[in-house]
């Protein structure tokens, strides 16, 4: 064997042995290199009112969320409000609540969670924190080393449907006084009954709900320039936009309706209130049961009274629901009524707090347990 074949050769295995080298660096940095992961991405589960837009998804109702398992000990959140000057999310990481954050509106950028290193898999939920009119909250997408197939459906879905109690709304003063800042600064979907309720039967939620709507009118307006409940329950933005129609393709085991509260105010004082039309209430919510029924055939409804009306106002709004469920003869259509046995008024602007939300839940839990057992 000639001097320059087995040069030749050597050079060849120095070159083989530096190439598989840098492959095994290059496979091991893959592994453990941030990739940025698109909102359309299939692993991503996401719950409430939202709606694909380009290289995005807008988060519409409150407590819309997605929920993402991925590795590594890094993650970014890419978000921004869409409505000016800015909108809320909540994230929660490995079943902990990492608190309310402010999303700006100007453009879209990353929010980093602090990520523990002493696990290397994790499950992130990002929940809207704001009302529909606050506009949507658009989610790019997450950046992270990997993430991770979906998790599996949880046993049950329910639906909240219902006004500023069930959004939650002027339940927080904790970042905010109450008596300062805008209406949104308030509210905590994250921590509403609805929510509450969620966690403690495992089941995903949406919360179809609207500050100061009613069944027939709302908090002060006759339905005369404000729409109420059914005319915008089938539209996706819960407004008078029709070109948009909620898909109702996730079926509910339980709809929960918790509607009155605003149909009984008597206003801001200032603007003409009519007396309260008993017969008006109690059709609309016939007719929005039968719409309800109508999108999802096998559901159980629960109709809720008000944790804000008490004393006499409170026993009127329950015989009203009373004859209301009256009116469904089937057993399998027949709805059932739950009653908060106290009010709930120690938050915002005479509003359940957060604590009274956890109460709440604690009381409706085993009601709805019972049901879906």
């Amino acid at each position: 064997m000639n001097l320059n074949y087995i040069s030749i050769l050597l050079i060849a295995l120095l070159f083989n042995c530096r190439e598989a080298s840098t492959t095994a660096e290059s496979t091991e940095t893959d592994k453990t290199t941030p990739t940025k992961y698109e909102a359309n991405n299939e692993n991503f589960q996401y719950f409430g009112r939202h709606e694909f837009l380009e290289k995005k998804v807008a988060l519409i109702s409150p407590a819309a969320y997605v929920s993402i398992n991925f590795e590594g000990d890094v993650c970014h959140v890419y978000l921004q409000a869409e409505q000016v000057p800015y909108n809320y999310v909540s994230f929660e990481l490995d079943g902990k609540y990492l608190g309310r954050i402010k999303i700006d509106s100007q453009a879209m950028k990353p929010y980093k969670i602090e990520v523990p290193s002493n696990s290397k898999q994790h499950h992130l939920r990002i929940f809207k924190e704001s009302e529909v009119f606050n506009g949507p909250v658009l989610f790019e997408g997450i950046q992270v080393v990997s993430v991770l197939p979906k998790s599996k459906d949880a046993k049950y879905y329910i639906e909240f449907i219902g006004d500023s109690i069930t959004c939650g709304a002027a339940s927080d003063g904790s970042t905010t006084p109450c008596d300062e800042g805008e209406y949104f600064d308030h509210e905590n979907a994250y921590y509403s009954y609805g929510s509450n309720v969620s966690k403690a039967l495992n089941a995903n939620f949406a919360l179809s709900s609207v500050s100061g709507i009613g069944m027939y009118r709302n908090w002060n307006d006759e339905n005369s320039e404000e729409p109420i409940m059914p005319e915008v329950y089938e539209n996706l933005y819960l407004n008078k936009n029709q070109s948009k129609k909620y898909d109702f393709k996730k079926q509910p085991d339980i709809v929960s309706i918790g509607l009155g509260t605003n149909d009984f105010s008597n206003g801001d004082g200032i603007k003409p209130r009519l007396p309260f039309n008993e017969a008006k209430y109690i059709s609309n919510y016939i007719a929005f049961i039968k719409t309800v029924y109508s999108k999802y055939p096998d559901t159980q409804i629960v109709l809720l009274n008000s944790p804000m009306i008490g004393g006499n106002d409170n026993k009127r709004l329950v015989s009203y629901l009373k004859e209301v469920q009256s009116h469904f003869t089937s057993k399998a259509k027949k709805p059932v009524i739950f009653e908060f046995q106290q009010t709930y008024m120690n938050g915002c602007a005479y509003h359940p707090s957060v604590n009274e939300h956890k109460t709440m839940a604690s009381n409706l839990t085993p009601f709805l347990k019972n049901l879906l057992d």
